[in-house]
C-alpha cells in the first residue's frame, strides 16, 4: 500500500467549525463597536447642540422656541449652529433629538443611547440647560 498524506473528513470539519466560531465572535465584536460609536456620536451631538443653545441664550437672554435636526440655530443675524445633526441610525425606533423649550430660561433635549456612555445610562436620556444626563 502507498502512504497517502491527506486530511480526514473529521479534521476538515473541526477546522471549519473553528473558523465559523471565530467569524461569529468577530461579527459580534464589530456590532458592539458600531453601537458604541453611534452612542459616542449621539453624546457629542447633544453637547454641540447644548453649546449652540448656550451661545444663543447669552446673546438673546432666552432659548430658541424650536430646534429641528437639519435646521439651524440662529436669531436671524447670527448663526450658532449651521446644521443641527440628526442621530445616527439604527436604532430606528428613536431617530431624532427632541428639543422642548420649557421656558425662556430652560429647555429639555431628549435623546437615546444603546449602551452606557461614561455615567450616562443606556435608554432614553435628557439634557437640560443645567446638565447632560
Amino acid at each position: 500500500m502507498k502512504n497517502k498524506k491527506a486530511f480526514t473528513l473529521i479534521e476538515l470539519l473541526v477546522v471549519i467549525a473553528i473558523i465559523g466560531l471565530l467569524a461569529t465572535l468577530s461579527v459580534i465584536a464589530l456590532n458592539n463597536a458600531r453601537a458604541k460609536s453611534r452612542d459616542a456620536k449621539r453624546v457629542a451631538d447633544v453637547r454641540q447642540i447644548q453649546t449652540a443653545l448656550e451661545l444663543y441664550f447669552n446673546d438673546n437672554l432666552e432659548y430658541p422656541t424650536t430646534v429641528t435636526p437639519g435646521g439651524t440655530i440662529g436669531n436671524g443675524t447670527t448663526t450658532y449652529m449651521q446644521l443641527v445633526p440628526a442621530p445616527p441610525t439604527p436604532p430606528s425606533t428613536i431617530d431624532r433629538y427632541t428639543y422642548t423649550q420649557d421656558s425662556d430660561t430652560s429647555y429639555t433635549l431628549e435623546y437615546y443611547l444603546e449602551g452606557n456612555v461614561g455615567s450616562i445610562p443606556a435608554g432614553d436620556n435628557r439634557a437640560t440647560n443645567a446638565a447632560l444626563r
